[in-house]
């Protein structure tokens, strides 16, 4: 039998959205309020979802201490109260959309989380504004 856990989990983050070979006015009509140069933060609220066998001894599909601990450990301890430009290695050089902030997120989980698993991110940004990767199908 398959079954799909989630784990929610929240960070505050701040970011700006710019692209550094476009001119202050084209970042500034693409992005808006988002491209502030003194930056700006969300309180992001994060859920990651994990599919799989339920295991017939435990019952459990994950045991979701280990899971909150693992998203802890790669993603809440590295992004909570960091300005992502600055801060995180991974947006160095990647805008720090919530799209890109999900993908980087599932690629830091994946990398943890054993291959039997199917994983799913989702990143709210606002209450209104949110990111499912990989997308669905």
């Amino acid at each position: 039998m398959r079954a799909t856990v989630y784990r929610k989990e929240h960070f505050n983050a701040a970011h700006r959205l710019h692209n550094p070979s476009w001119d202050m006015e084209t970042n500034q009509k693409v992005f808006g309020k988002c491209n502030n140069p003194s930056y700006h933060g969300h309180n992001y609220e994060l859920v990651v979802k994990v599919s799989g066998e339920i295991d017939p001894d435990t019952g459990y599909v994950i045991d979701m201490k280990m899971l909150s601990e693992l998203i802890i450990e790669n993603v809440i301890n590295k992004f909570d109260h960091k300005n992502l430009n600055l801060d995180v290695e991974e947006f160095k050089d990647l805008n720090p959309t919530a799209e890109n902030i999900a993908v980087v997120i599932y690629n830091l989980v994946r990398a943890k989380l054993a291959a039997q698993y199917d994983l799913k991110v989702l990143l709210y940004e606002t209450e209104r504004n949110f990111v499912e990767y990989p997308e669905a199908k």
